[in-house]
């Protein structure tokens, strides 16, 4: 019996595999999965976690057979392996988060839009040296932002030396404040840094702290996703807030139709806008660096 053809089980899969282990502690995917627990769970379907260790070990296409599971949503992991690949080949519905696979739904926040909002912002307090420390360089949202990162600068005919450009991890406050140290340490040091989640201005807050310089007056962050956490504190984080519930709602919605609507056309690419939240961490550099 092929995947497409079993008895309907009402339970959906979810992928996510956090490489930094901060799982379902991450605030905004702990939002975007409760978001598409709870809309699945109105439509009358259950949730079922995917992973590779089950008594035995399972590539992700065998635990969903395992499983009967009617849909799969990837959230968080390595789309570019062959396990992912034969998995969203193998007729099973899926729908991902921030990527694309061709012939499989997606939903994906305005990552372009996002990074200029954020460059535009601190172009227009006087930044000129303008840094960004960006996420996992496998995913289709590091690789946008890198090159909106770019064209945003180039757009304000603003170079930038390469040491600006950083390699970094989502979530990862220890490494964030390694690196923040070294663009802090450069000779001629950056005005504003963009971090590669909210998360990391935990470490960045260290790394200024430890070399004595004060947020917002002598370095301005930006981060991205929108996170509670870092609007609670004051100055509170200048960033952009994804729509995580709504992220999570419309997977449930994209999976649920397909189950159901085999074969049915529709709109198979979701890209929700972001918002600005102005925050307080990004205001004119000092006179002596303007």
């Amino acid at each position: 019996m092929s995947d497409t053809m079993h008895e309907k089980s009402y339970n959906l899969g979810v992928i996510f595999h956090d490489e930094n282990g901060k799982g379902l502690l991450h605030p905004f995917f702990s939002t975007l999965i409760n978001a598409f627990k709870n809309e699945a769970e109105s439509r009358g379907y259950d949730v079922t976690f995917i992973n590779h260790e089950l008594g035995l070990k399972m590539t992700y296409l065998e635990h969903c057979r395992f499983r009967k599971v009617d849909g799969v949503c990837l959230v968080c992991i390595d789309f570019v392996t062959d396990e992912v690949t034969e998995l969203v080949n193998s007729g099973i519905p899926c729908v991902t988060v921030d990527h694309l696979f061709r012939r499989v739904p997606a939903v994906l926040s305005d990552n372009e839009n996002g990074v200029n909002m954020l460059v535009d912002y601190a172009v227009g307090l006087g930044h000129r040296r303008i840094a960004f420390i960006h996420g996992h360089n496998n995913s289709v949202v590091t690789r946008t932002r890198i090159t909106q990162f770019r064209t945003a600068m180039d757009y304000h005919c603003l170079a930038f030396p390469e040491e600006y450009l950083q390699s970094g991890l989502y979530a990862d406050i220890e490494l964030t404040r390694e690196i923040v140290l070294r663009l802090l340490k450069h000779p001629e040091r950056p005005t504003c840094i963009l971090l590669p989640d909210d998360f990391c201005y935990l470490g960045a807050q260290d790394a200024a702290r430890e070399m004595g310089l004060s947020i917002p007056e002598d370095i301005s962050f930006a981060g991205y996703d929108g996170i509670e956490l870092t609007q609670t504190l004051r100055p509170a984080l200048t960033t952009v807030q994804q729509d995580s519930d709504f992220i999570g709602r419309e997977c449930a919605r994209k999976l649920t139709f397909q189950v159901e609507q085999p074969g049915s056309r529709f709109n198979r690419v979701v890209i929700h806008p972001v918002k600005l939240l102005e925050g307080g961490t990004i205001v004119p550099p000092p006179a002596s660096e303007a």
